[in-house]
């Protein structure tokens, strides 16, 4: 997700830095971004060469080269004690008029704000993957979000290509509050024996037009991000209607996570 935020950004012509913990990683999304370029420029869908595109692009793994930043975009793993760590760090190191967003899927943008020291200028940018594809940015005021800040990240959003819909701080916002119920309604239906997954998957395919059966669109998402949306869910609307299913719980503990793994409901081989 950070590779393809970077990327439009840098399509967009901004002026882009790209943070990973380590170099591997950061290598790893100078490839991700390098081959996705290539191949948009084969098919005649980029303004520009590749090269020109990744020469807006620095990378690096020192959170100070965030410094002059006006807008800094989280794309991390879906907790909120590493994503509230992370913005308390980011709010002492990025100028007092920056704009920090956070991607994440589910976890509260106003409790993230608040760990960032700079709630009025905190918001969410929820991207949709793969993002250098897909139309969506979800776009999540916090309590405490000024006009300002939500202006500024609708115009970056418009800039990238990027249709931006607004909507309040609830959990799981809107995309994912009506998404992983029903990821987890067909989950269910796999633990009880209803149908295969395949039969699933193909069912909301042919008969609810969907582009990617529920099934397959877990896999591809990770089954620990799907698990952990629901937990948010559960806990922040207290009802049970949210709780995960028990065989969402088994797949991931048994190291299962789809793609990612090699392994979920289908298996995969890796390149």
């Amino acid at each position: 997700m950070g590779a393809g935020i970077a990327q439009v950004a840098a399509q967009a012509e901004f002026d882009v830095v790209l943070h990973d913990v380590e170099q591997r990683f950061v290598e790893r999304g100078r490839a991700t971004i390098s081959g996705s370029l290539a191949k948009l420029h084969e098919k005649g869908r980029l303004t520009g060469t590749p090269e020109e595109v990744m020469g807006r692009v620095r990378f690096t793994t020192d959170l100070a080269d965030f410094a002059d930043r006006d807008l800094v975009v989280e794309a991390i793993v879906e907790n909120e004690g590493v994503k509230s760590d992370l913005f308390r760090r980011l709010g002492e190191i990025v100028q007092p008029g920056g704009v920090l967003a956070s991607n994440t899927s589910s976890i509260p943008i106003t409790s993230l704000g608040a760990a960032s020291g700079r709630p009025e200028k905190f918001i969410g940018m929820h991207f949709m993957n793969p993002v250098p594809l897909m139309q969506l940015v979800e776009v999540i005021r916090g309590y405490s979000t000024s006009d300002e800040t939500a202006r500024t990240v609708l115009e970056a959003a418009r800039r990238m290509g990027k249709t931006p819909l607004e909507c309040n701080d609830f959990p799981g916002f809107v995309s994912n509050r009506v998404l992983m119920p029903m990821i987890n309604e067909a989950i269910q239906c796999v633990m009880e024996g209803v149908a295969t997954p395949e039969a699933i998957d193909g069912i909301m395919k042919m008969g609810m037009n969907h582009p990617m059966g529920p099934l397959t669109l877990a896999d591809f998402i990770g089954l620990d991000t799907c698990l952990a949306i629901m937990e948010v869910l559960h806990r922040g609307l207290g009802d049970d209607k949210y709780r995960p299913s028990p065989l969402l719980r088994k797949m991931v503990q048994a190291g299962l996570l789809g793609r990612k793994s090699g392994r979920g409901f289908y298996e995969y081989q890796s390149k």
